[in-house]
């Protein structure tokens, strides 16, 4: 029975990751978690220099989910190079570095240092706003996102995968733009924008005013898009949205993804992704089914 997949020539024992920014670099789970087990992970958003995030309160709890407006903080380049990379290596799991920026100068000052580092796969954040095009998301305007993917792919030693936002409306048209300027895999969806207000308080929940809503209640726009985009494009997908089990990681690569990223899930269970493996593979063995592949995308 084989569970191996392959991401832009990358091969993974298996097709289940972690959503960027819900498992750290992976050593805040490795308590819980034999990361040994799981195909690839994702680490938290790495920028150029430190961030300090945005003001608290950071997140509310929703139906169905959760919001957050964490700010991607994170120590920065050097103390990821220094600290969790090496960590990583440790485990027999491959490993994908997700990259924010707030211009695409701070993007390639990332990418470009971790041209030499033994990662396998660079995934690139574009919804972070702007800032010298007004604060409007790379992600949400094709022209921009073809210029990102274009510039970063001209200088990544790694193979990149576009994270692409929902916030638009086409998400085909945005995959398309990432393909033609030559990115090698995309992962969809980020977060959706939501607003939630606390009526005791009468004040916003989050102290963003907006944040981003995950969890199960997003999960069937998720698939939705998946499914869109993998019949838009060529390119492998790592679908991601309220992937809370078994099943929801097979509507996935059912609707098209080579592989699944778990989150929101990571919190309120932080087994979940090993569950998830061993229920594939049970699913696998229950039907039939030899190669993981031959569900890649199976319902058209």
């Amino acid at each position: 029975m084989n569970t191996k997949v392959s991401i832009a020539g990358v091969e993974l024992k298996n097709p289940i990751t972690v959503a960027s920014g819900t498992f750290g670099s992976g050593m805040e789970y490795d308590e819980f978690v034999d990361l040994n087990l799981l195909g690839a992970v994702t680490t938290k958003g790495v920028a150029n220099v430190p961030w300090p995030g945005n003001p608290t309160p950071r997140v509310a709890e929703t139906y169905g989910g959760m919001m957050n407006a964490i700010g991607l903080q994170n120590p920065g380049i050097d103390t990821f190079v220094k600290r969790d990379i090496p960590f990583l290596k440790e485990k027999d799991t491959k490993i994908i570095v997700n990259v924010c920026g707030k211009s695409t100068e701070d993007y390639l000052d990332v990418v470009e240092r971790l041209g030499d580092e033994p990662v396998d796969l660079l995934e690139i954040n574009v919804s972070c706003p702007n800032v010298k095009e007004g604060g409007i998301a790379f992600g949400q305007d094709p022209k921009a996102l073809y210029d990102i993917t274009k510039a970063i792919k001209a200088k990544a030693k790694q193979p990149i995968i576009m994270k692409l936002s929902p916030n638009v409306t086409d998400i085909t048209e945005m995959a398309k733009a990432a393909e033609a300027a030559g990115s090698d895999a995309l992962s969809l969806i980020n977060t959706l924008t939501g607003m939630k207000i606390d009526v005791k308080r009468r004040t916003f929940a989050v102290a963003n005013k907006t944040a981003g809503v995950s969890g199960p209640a997003i999960h069937p726009i998720a698939v939705r898009m998946v499914y869109q985009v993998a019949n838009a494009v060529k390119l492998p997908i790592i679908g991601m949205g309220g992937v809370m089990n078994t099943e929801d990681a097979l509507e996935m690569i059912m609707a098209g993804a080579t592989a699944v990223a778990v989150g929101t899930a990571n919190f309120h269970n932080p087994y979940a992704t090993v569950e998830i493996i061993k229920g594939i593979e049970e699913y696998m063995q229950a039907n039939g089914v030899d190669d993981i592949n031959t569900l890649i995308g199976c319902v058209k």
